[in-house]
C-alpha cells in the first residue's frame, strides 16, 4: 500500500469518526457505511485487507487499550458467562453455522463449511466495546459482552486452524483438534503469566515517561509475538498481560499515566476508525469471482446464513444464562438474578467485525494438491455479509431495543455517593500523613505554604461532596462544576498574558514552553475531564 493511499484512509477514516462524534449513530456503523459508499467512488484505489498485517499488527493494540481498560475485578466475578461465551458459544457457533451452510450450499464440502463457521463465529472485539461504551449499557452486561470479545478470537482462530487442517487433509481429528486448542488456550494463558511480571516490574523501574511509553506500546506486539513462536494464543497472551498491567497500573509513576492514556487513546482512535473504514472499503475485492453466482444466489445465501448467525447465538445465550442457575445452588447464591431481557440484549449484541475478515482472507487460495480451495471466494462474500448486516442491522437496532426493554441505568448518585465516601476516607488518611510530616522538624514550611496543602486536600475532599448538592438556578452547574470552569477562565487569562510577553519578545519561546505547561497541569488537576 502506497503511503499517499494510506495516509488518506488514515485522514478520511479520522474525519469520519470525528464526525460520528456529533451524531447518535456509533462511530462503528457511520465507518462501515461511509467505507460502502466510498467503494463506489471512481478512483477510490482497492483496499485489500492483509491478514498478515491486521493480526499481528492491528489486532494486539486493539486488544490490549481494550484489556487495560478492563476491570480484573469485574471479569473474575463474571468468569463463568464470559467463559460459555468466549469459548463455548464459539465453539458452537462454529458448528452450528457451519452445518448451516453445509446444508444451505450446494456441493459445498462439510469441512469447507466448518472453516465459514469459525471464521464468523467470534463477535468482534473492538465493535462490542464501542457500541456498549456508547450506549451505556448495565455495568454487568457491558463486563461479559467486552470479556467475551477479549477472548473468543482466540478460540475462534484455533477452530480456523483445525477447520482448515481438515480441508487441507492434515487434519488429526477430534483428539488432535483437541489438543490443539489446549495447546493454543494454555500456552497463551502461560507465556502471558510469564511475561506480566517482569514487564510490569520494569515499568516501575523505568524513571523516564517516554521511556515507559515506549515500552507501553511495544508490549502488545512482544506478548502476541512471543505466544505465536511457540504455536500458542497470541491473543490471550495479550489480554493475559493487559489485564495484569491494567490492575497495578497505579503502582506506575503519574507522568507516565497520563502520558500513556494519552497516547493509548490516540492510537485506538485511529485503528478502530481504520479497521470499521477497511470493512466497507472491502465490497469491490469480496465481489470478485462471484460471476457463478446469478440471480440474487449469493445475495439469499447471505440472507439465510446471517439468520443463522442470529438464531444460533439466542439457541445458546438463553440456555446458558438460566440452565445453569436452575442446576446449581452455587451459582444462584454467588451470582446476582437475571431476567429475560439481559440474555436479549447479549444474544443481539453479537456485531461481527474485522477479525472475521482478516480470517477470511488468510484462507489459502489453493490446497496442498494445487486445486483450488473450494469455495473460497463464496466464504469470503458469505463473511463480509454477515460482517455488514450484523454490524448494521444489529448496531442500528441494538440502542432503540435497549430503550424498548427499559434496563436499569446505572445509578448516577449512588456512584457519586461512593465515590465521595472514598475521596473522605482518603483525605483524612492524607491529613494523618500531613500531621506527622509536619511534626517533624525536617520538614518544617511556613504557615502559609502549610496552608495551601491543608486546603487542596480540603477542595478535593468537598469538590466530590458537592456534586450531590444543589445546582445553580442560572447555568444548572454544582458548585464543583462553577469552580473548575472559573478556575480555567482563569488560567487561560494567565496564558493569554504569557503568549503576550512572548510576542513582545519580553521572555523568550523557552520560557513560555516552560510557563505553558506549568499552566497546563494546574488545568488538568483544576478540571477533571468527563469520558464518554
Amino acid at each position: 500500500m502506497e503511503v499517499l493511499t494510506l495516509v488518506a484512509l488514515v485522514a478520511f477514516s479520522a474525519t469520519v469518526a470525528g464526525l460520528a462524534r456529533r451524531t447518535p449513530v456509533p462511530a462503528p456503523l457511520l465507518l462501515v457505511a461511509a467505507g460502502l459508499a466510498a467503494s463506489y467512488v471512481p478512483g477510490v484505489p482497492a483496499y485489500e485487507l492483509d491478514p498478515h498485517i491486521v493480526l499481528p499488527l492491528v489486532l494486539p493494540p486493539l486488544l490490549y487499550t481494550a484489556a487495560v481498560d478492563s476491570s480484573y475485578l469485574d471479569l473474575r466475578a463474571n468468569l463463568r458467562p464470559v467463559a460459555l461465551l468466549s469459548v463455548g458459544y464459539v465453539l458452537f457457533a462454529t458448528l452450528a453455522v457451519g452445518y448451516a451452510a453445509y446444508l444451505l450450499v450446494p456441493g459445498l464440502p462439510l469441512t469447507a463449511a466448518l472453516v465459514l463457521g469459525a471464521v464468523i463465529a467470534p463477535p468482534d472485539a473492538v465493535a462490542a466495546t464501542a457500541i456498549a461504551r456508547k450506549l451505556g449499557l448495565p455495568n454487568r452486561i457491558t463486563t461479559i459482552l467486552q470479556g467475551e470479545s477479549l477472548v473468543n478470537d482466540a478460540t475462534a482462530i484455533t477452530a480456523y486452524k483445525v477447520a482448515l487442517a481438515a480441508v487441507i487433509g492434515e487434519g488429526a481429528g477430534w483428539a488432535g483438534g483437541f489438543g490443539e486448542f489446549l495447546l493454543a488456550s494454555v500456552g497463551g494463558v502461560g507465556v502471558g503469566l510469564v511475561l506480566m511480571v517482569p514487564i510490569h516490574h520494569l515499568r516501575t523501574r523505568l524513571r523516564e515517561p517516554l521511556l515507559q511509553n515506549t515500552l507501553s506500546l511495544l508490549i502488545p506486539f512482544v506478548a502476541y509475538a512471543a505466544a505465536e513462536r511457540v504455536h500458542a494464543s497470541g491473543v490471550l497472551a495479550v489480554v493475559v498481560v493487559a489485564l495484569y498491567l491494567g490492575h497495578r497500573a497505579w503502582q506506575v509513576d503519574f507522568a507516565t499515566r497520563l502520558q500513556e492514556g494519552a497516547v493509548w487513546k490516540m492510537v485506538a482512535f485511529i485503528l478502530e476508525s481504520v479497521v470499521f473504514a477497511l470493512i466497507g472499503l472491502q465490497l469491490p475485492v469480496v465481489l470478485q469471482g462471484l460471476g457463478d453466482y446469478e440471480g440474487g444466489e449469493a445475495v439469499w445465501y447471505a440472507v439465510a446464513l446471517f439468520l443463522a448467525v442470529v438464531v444460533a447465538r439466542f439457541v445458546w445465550v438463553f440456555p446458558a444464562t438460566f440452565l445453569p442457575r436452575v442446576l446449581s445452588a452455587r451459582i444462584r447464591e454467588r451470582e446476582p438474578g437475571t431476567d429475560w431481557k439481559s440474555p436479549v440484549i447479549v444474544g443481539w449484541a453479537g456485531m461481527r467485525g474485522v477479525v472475521s475478515l482478516a480470517i477470511a482472507f488468510s484462507i489459502p487460495m489453493a490446497l496442498d494438491d494445487g486445486s483450488p480451495f473450494p469455495y473460497r471466494n463464496l466464504i469470503l462474500f458469505l463473511t463480509f455479509t454477515t460482517v455488514i448486516f450484523t454490524l448494521v442491522i444489529q448496531g442500528l437496532t441494538l440502542p432503540p431495543l435497549i430503550r424498548a426493554l427499559r434496563l436499569p441505568q446505572r445509578d448516577v448518585q449512588a456512584e457519586t455517593l461512593a465515590e465521595a465516601q472514598a475521596q473522605s476516607e482518603a483525605s483524612r488518611a492524607a491529613e494523618e500523613r500531613l500531621a506527622e510530616l509536619l511534626a517533624d522538624p525536617g520538614n518544617a514550611l511556613p504557615p502559609p505554604l502549610a496552608d495551601r496543602l491543608r486546603s487542596v486536600l480540603e477542595r478535593r475532599r468537598n469538590a466530590v461532596w458537592e456534586r450531590l448538592g444543589e445546582t445553580n438556578p442560572v447555568t444548572g452547574e454544582s458548585a464543583d462544576e462553577i469552580y473548575r470552569r472559573l478556575a480555567r477562565e482563569m488560567i487561560e487569562a494567565e496564558r493569554e498574558v504569557f503568549v503576550a510577553l512572548r510576542d513582545q519578545r519580553r521572555i523568550d519561546d523557552e520560557m513560555l514552553r516552560a510557563l505553558l505547561r506549568r499552566l497546563d497541569l494546574e488545568e488538568a488537576a483544576a478540571y477533571r475531564e468527563e469520558t464518554a
